[in-house]
């Protein structure tokens, strides 16, 4: 019996000191990085990059052009990016090839003159954008240029609206 009654207070000690580490709150979850997933401009007015950021540096996406061919003259064509890769602000992908042409992009995601996330170009896409093309006799050639693509300006949650 001695040996219950020491027993009893150690197992009292027990719980208390589980239940205490099952109700202290955990450590708060680190902040995600900033989210540069969104809309930007393209080449052309009218057109545009759709950039998805997936985890932690996984991209997706499409890039929405106007065709040049004689065949496709002012259609849209929608280039899905294979998945790309960010590390930090380094972006690069390439797209899958429509109408014999396809891009490939290599460059940074940089602030913005925008002041908020409503405001156009709070991010801008930097860098090297190359478009290649092949012709029916499968010749490849390509054409590489500096861009910078601005953000289109970010939907912002709106306050409720006012009781009259």
């Amino acid at each position: 019996m001695d040996r219950v009654g020491r027993l009893i207070p150690v197992i009292l000690l027990f719980c208390t000191l589980s239940s205490a580490q099952s109700t202290t709150p955990s450590a708060p979850a680190t902040k995600p990085a900033e989210d540069y997933s969104g809309m930007y401009s393209f080449l052309q007015d009218g057109e545009f990059v759709q950039l998805t950021i997936e985890g932690a540096n996984r991209v997706t996406g499409f890039i929405s052009r106007y065709g040049d061919l004689e065949s496709d003259h002012g259609q849209f064509l929608d280039h899905f990016l294979k998945p790309g890769t960010l590390d930090g602000r380094k972006l690069s992908f390439t797209t899958e090839t429509v109408h014999g042409v396809w891009y490939e992009f290599k460059g940074t995601i940089e602030r913005g003159p925008g002041k908020s996330p409503g405001d156009e170009a709070y991010y801008l896409l930097k860098g090297t954008l190359i478009q290649y093309g092949t012709d029916p006799s499968k010749k490849t050639s390509s054409k590489s240029r500096e861009v910078a693509f601005k953000s289109f300006p970010q939907d912002m949650e709106t306050a409720p609206a006012k009781p009259n």
